[in-house]
């Protein structure tokens, strides 16, 4: 990603603003499909493996072959992204999707700075398979063009069924690298995760994949992240994301609290006070201090999902064995 100071507005001689970088090239973009509630648009695309700064995951390189995303997910961390663009309506990210311009040569260029061991993570801001995939073939793209790497981590996340379709490379490519796919659950409630994932496939339809992915022999695994406080939190919920997760022939099991950036809580505030009022307060008072959680609360999460694991016979992601940093002082509640 191109540093911050390439998405910002830059003054023009006549008092007025233009834009520039990323946010400009979004400006200048083509309209290439336009759907019902979506847009489709093309974006000029400098670089598609980004270096990972965050110190909380452990990647080392990042791909998104998407901007904007279309499953509309109510907690969404990613909606900040549209920010660089120049989108600030908290909808965009979810009605106008970029399709990044694809060049095989450039890409596997980039892919020479991959080292062996370090850990490529795909869908980290977007989903890889959302249905733009369908259209673009992007992700695919992305996945035949890293057949050149060799002894190297490859995690990708999605909520999406479309990801069964890609078996076959997902078993290539770990022919020389180790693979891990995982899909993300959130709930078995159909009607709950219709509420906060709109236009997601249903629980059923990514169980379903994952049982493909399993019978075709990738390494697969599920997550119920984020883990939704007094929605989705209780060990009913979570326990019965893990059992039929193993049903399915998943390995690996995780979740975590939610994080609720300033760009979501911008939508999610608006949803909890239609769906769950009830709760609205206690979620500005916890969130108020920053958009993530620490004490008892997320400890206590953590415990349950370990526990969770041990019962229903299933792992974590290696990945999700590297320490977090130490969270920064604060007042918080024991509980949430």
């Amino acid at each position: 990603m191109p540093p911050a100071a390439d998405f910002r507005l830059a003054p023009r001689t006549d008092g007025l603003i233009r834009l520039v970088g990323i946010a400009r090239m979004a400006a200048e973009s083509s309209v290439l499909i336009e759907k019902r509630r979506v847009e489709y648009r093309n974006l000029a695309t400098r670089k598609w493996l980004n270096r990972c700064q965050s110190e909380r995951v452990p990647f080392d390189w990042t791909i998104n072959p998407y901007r904007g995303c279309e499953f509309a997910c109510k907690y969404c961390y990613a909606r900040y992204t549209h920010d660089f663009l120049e989108r600030h309506d908290p909808t965009s990210f979810e009605t106008e999707i970029y399709a990044k311009d694809w060049n095989a040569k450039d890409f596997q260029e980039e892919l020479k700075s991959v080292k062996a061991g370090q850990i490529i993570a795909i869908g980290t801001a977007t989903d890889p398979y959302q249905p733009a995939e369908r259209r673009f073939l992007s992700t695919q793209n992305v996945l035949e063009a890293m057949s050149i790497l060799r002894g190297v981590s490859i995690c990708l996340t999605t909520k999406s069924s479309l990801v069964s379709r890609d078996s076959a490379l997902f078993l290539e490519l770990a022919k020389h690298n180790r693979v891990h796919v995982t899909v993300t659950i959130t709930t078995t409630n159909r009607a709950l995760a219709r509420l906060t994932e709109p236009f997601a496939p249903s629980p059923e339809m990514r169980l379903k994949a994952v049982a493909k992915l399993a019978e075709a022999g990738v390494s697969v695994g599920v997550m119920a992240s984020p883990i939704l406080p007094l929605i989705t939190d209780s060990e009913q919920n979570l326990l019965s994301v893990a059992q039929a997760a193993k049903d399915a022939g998943a390995k690996q099991f995780g979740a975590h609290v939610v994080f609720l950036q300033p760009t979501a809580q911008r939508v999610f505030y608006p949803f909890l006070s239609e769906h769950f009022p009830e709760h609205l307060a206690r979620y500005q008072r916890s969130f108020r201090d920053g958009a993530y959680l620490n004490g008892a609360y997320p400890e206590k999460m953590r415990d349950l999902v370990r526990d969770i694991r041990a019962q229903v016979g299933l792992t974590s992601r290696e990945i999700d064995n590297t320490p977090p940093p130490a969270a920064p002082p604060a007042e918080q509640m024991l509980l949430f």
